[in-house]
C-alpha cells in the first residue's frame, strides 16, 4: 500500500483548516474535481485518518495531568499484560520500547491522587514489576503531523526529473531530510 501523496496532504491539510468543509467546497479550494476529493477523502478515512475522538483534549474531558509512566515486566506475559493496560480508559497510549523499560504508557488523570490510583492499577495489571512516572508539567510541542504534511507538499511539488516520478532517490528527500533518507530509497529501490 502506498502512503499518501501530495494531493492527500493537500486535502488533509485543508481539512485542518476547516474540519467541516463539504466535499464540494474542499474540491473548489484546491481546484481538484469533486470525484477525486471524494474517492480520496474515502481513502484515506479507511487508510490512514484516525478516529475523531482524537481530536478532543484531554483537559477538555477533565484530565489536566498529562504523565509518562515507564514500565517493567516480566518477559513472556506481554499480551495478558497489555490486555489489562487496554482496559484501563486513562492510559491514552502504550508502546513497546527499548532501553530500561519494557513499555511507556502516556497516561492523564484528573489530579495527584487520581494519577496515584492509575499507577497502581496499572501495576495491579499481570507481569507489571515496576513503574517509573515523569510528570508532564507543559507542553511546548503539541502532538502534531501538520509540518510533516507540509513537508510532503512542498517535496512533491518542487521535486523534478526521473525521481520526482517515481517518488524515489534523493531529488524527492527534501533539502531537510537526514542524509540516511536517500540511502534507505536507493536500497529499497534495487
Amino acid at each position: 500500500m502506498r502512503g499518501p501523496d501530495r494531493v492527500d496532504a493537500r486535502i488533509v491539510l485543508a481539512l485542518d483548516d476547516d474540519p467541516q468543509a463539504t466535499v464540494v467546497a474542499l474540491a473548489r479550494r484546491l481546484g481538484l474535481a469533486r470525484n477525486t476529493v471524494q474517492a480520496r477523502l474515502q481513502r484515506l478515512h479507511a487508510q490512514w485518518l484516525g478516529p475523531v475522538s482524537r481530536r478532543l483534549d484531554a483537559v477538555t474531558l477533565g484530565y489536566p495531568v498529562l504523565a509518562f509512566v515507564t514500565l517493567e515486566i516480566r518477559q513472556g506475559d506481554i499480551d495478558a499484560t497489555v490486555a489489562a493496560l487496554r482496559r484501563i480508559p486513562e492510559i491514552l497510549e502504550l508502546q513497546a520500547t527499548t532501553g530500561d523499560g519494557d513499555l511507556l504508557a502516556r497516561v492523564v488523570a484528573r489530579d495527584a491522587d487520581d494519577l496515584h490510583r492509575v499507577t497502581r492499577d496499572m501495576l495491579a495489571s499481570p507481569s507489571v514489576r515496576r513503574t517509573r512516572t515523569s510528570v508532564a508539567l507543559r507542553e511546548y510541542v503539541p502532538m502534531r503531523t501538520r509540518p510533516l504534511l507540509r513537508r510532503l507538499e512542498a517535496e512533491s511539488s518542487s521535486a523534478s526529473g526521473p525521481a520526482a516520478a517515481g517518488g524515489q532517490g534523493p531529488a524527492s528527500a527534501g533539502p531537510d531530510a537526514p542524509a540516511t533518507v536517500p540511502v534507505v530509497q536507493a536500497r529499497a529501490s534495487r
